[in-house]
């Protein structure tokens, strides 16, 4: 008797072929941290959530952070060998921290300085008044102390980590200001910049560090006060892209992508604009977007337009404007790990891998931004804060490669997405949004399985 109930509880709670459904929670009080949690045999629920793998939309190409100027000095100066050793295994690989590792498949690089950089520079400065049209002063140089052994370290962890970069600003002597902060590229240096992009791909392969796609301009509708930045309008981007950069990655025989717009959520009209000219269209492997203005659905709203590209999201930062866990976990996931997808996104990305307890080292800009870690200087610790585990809900459990898959049903409040691995694992994150406790059951091919997930709390359940 005992045997046939045991047989018939693992048969209700998920265990097929030999393999239990396995719970990752994460609470808002932070009591449980992409713990273990269990299952249950399904009863009366809240919703019903039913997995259709039958069902594939994008291929995926990970989740990460990207690693300013000022988080890799950070890592390589406030923490010990051994310190930073640990810290990236952990965040690099799934293997580190005990097998807890986030697995970060994705990063992002800034070519030249941001905010969050400990001077402002471009890998081509001149003096005032004087230009470079053949680039002679073009040098990696200011990347070489710190963001190239980063990225090197973080491939030597994970061999098949992609890295994508983003200028902030086009050399001041290209500019209307002839300085790195506002202004607009000149007309006659479009030429100029397109092979200041070019050049910096082929410095960093030649380094090692293979750049898998660019943007044009990181958020190309601002002109930041005190930091380097650069307004583009789509007729810029157009014609850049179009009669400059394009044909000379293609020329080159370079597989780099280029990616338009880097911007946010509120203007989907822009990079309609820019992929309207069809020369510079044909170029365009994809759109990448921002969180800090409008609503996910923006990256669907374009997909429809342009079906053949590629969705990527590649900036949101967390920071002490929202400090409370039960607002804050839920909307990252709900917003980035789960709205990003369904809209499209092969690839996720937070802003700043590594800050300091006082939101740097930065120069200008967001003065509270948090990365997804903390690190104090002072002794090398590490704070994982609420972007670690609203991501890591994501990153340790999908692999490169996996497709997203079709996930319905539930109720408001309860927002989820599903994914099947190359390994032929199933992954489903749901987010509870709501006040109260959520009981779920959850229907997919073999499986039938409850869980209840706790107020403002996040799960990730694989089998």
């Amino acid at each position: 008797m005992k045997l046939l109930l045991a047989t018939l509880t693992a048969a209700l709670t998920g265990l097929a072929h030999g393999a239990p459904v396995q719970a990752f929670l994460t609470t808002a009080d932070q009591q449980r941290l992409l713990a273990p949690s269990a299952v249950t045999t399904p009863a009366k629920a809240d919703a019903v959530i039913r997995v259709d793998p039958k069902r594939q939309y994008q291929r995926m190409a990970g989740f990460g952070a990207a690693i300013t100027e000022g988080s890799a000095w950070l890592m390589r100066h406030g923490m010990s060998e051994a310190q930073r050793d640990a810290l990236m295994r952990e965040l690099f690989t799934r293997d580190g921290n005990d097998g807890k590792g986030l697995g970060f498949d994705l990063t992002r690089l800034t070519i030249g300085a941001s905010d969050f950089s400990r001077r402002h520079y471009s890998l081509d400065d001149m003096p005032p008044g004087q230009t470079d049209p053949d680039l002679k002063n073009f040098s990696l140089a200011p990347e070489r102390d710190d963001v190239i052994p980063a990225v090197k370290q973080a491939l030597a962890l994970n061999p098949k980590l992609q890295v994508m970069a983003s200028p902030w600003s086009a050399p001041g002597w290209m500019k209307t200001t002839d300085s790195l902060v506002q202004g607009q590229l000149k007309p006659e240096f479009y030429g100029a910049f397109a092979q200041y992009m070019v050049r910096y791909v082929e410095a960093m392969k030649a380094e090692g560090v293979p750049i898998f796609a660019l943007t044009l301009q990181n958020e190309p509708h601002f002109e930041p006060p005190d930091y380097p930045g650069m307004r583009m309008p789509p007729a810029t981007r157009a014609a850049v892209v179009g009669q400059h950069l394009g044909p000379l990655l293609r020329a080159k025989g370079m597989a780099t992508q280029i990616l338009e717009w880097d911007h946010n959520w509120d203007e989907p009209w822009s990079p309609m604009a820019m992929l309207s000219d069809a020369t510079a269209r044909k170029y365009v492997s994809g759109v990448a977007w921002h969180c800090y203005a409008g609503d996910v659905a923006a990256q669907s709203q374009v997909a429809q337009h342009f079906p053949e590209l590629d969705v990527w999201f590649t900036e949101c930062s967390g920071g002490e404007w929202k400090p409370q866990w039960a607002e804050t976990l839920p909307w990252i996931t709900r917003h980035l790990v789960i709205g990003s997808t369904r809209h499209g996104a092969r690839g996720v990305l937070m802003w700043n891998l590594a800050l300091d307890p006082v939101y740097g080292p930065h120069l200008g800009g967001c003065k509270d931004c948090r990365g997804v870690v903390t690190i104090d200087p002072r002794d090398g610790s590490v704070t994982r804060n609420i972007e670690y585990y609203a991501f890591g809900h994501a990153s340790r459990f999908v692999q490169q490669g996996a497709r997203r898959i079709d996930s319905h049903g539930g109720l408001k409040g309860l927002d989820h997405v599903a994914f099947t691995n190359p390994d032929g694992s199933t992954v489903l994150i749901v987010c509870n949004s709501a006040a109260e406790a959520r009981r779920f059951t959850v229907q997919a091919p073999g499986r039938r399985f409850a869980y209840a997930l706790p107020a403002s709390g996040v799960v990730t359940l694989v089998w």
